[in-house]
């Protein structure tokens, strides 16, 4: 199997398994798959082509775009919201 699929599949597992903890125990891991979900990204694009690459990139962001919009948030100087989940100023 290649090294690629074989570490974007335990990348999945792995935040399958920490979505599942208790929400105060989840940012330390959800971090860490933040970090690397790029680089595997990437490995995919380069070995597969960008059509594998996008749709990964859509996965990725589909599964974090809660995180990634408190911090796009926080980064553009919009502030922080009272809850992340609302999309009504958006």
């Amino acid at each position: 199997m290649n090294l690629a699929i074989l570490l974007a599949s335990l990348w999945v597992l792995a935040a399958t398994c920490v979505a599942m903890l208790p929400m105060r125990h989840q940012f330390l891991p959800g971090s860490i798959l933040l970090a690397l979900a790029p680089v595997l990204i990437g490995m995919l694009g380069y070995q597969f082509g960008w059509v594998v690459g996008l749709g990964a990139f859509v996965a990725f962001v589909s599964m974090f775009r809660n995180p990634l919009r408190y911090y796009a948030r926080k980064w553009t100087g919009r502030g922080t919201p009272e809850f992340a989940g609302d999309e009504a100023d958006l």
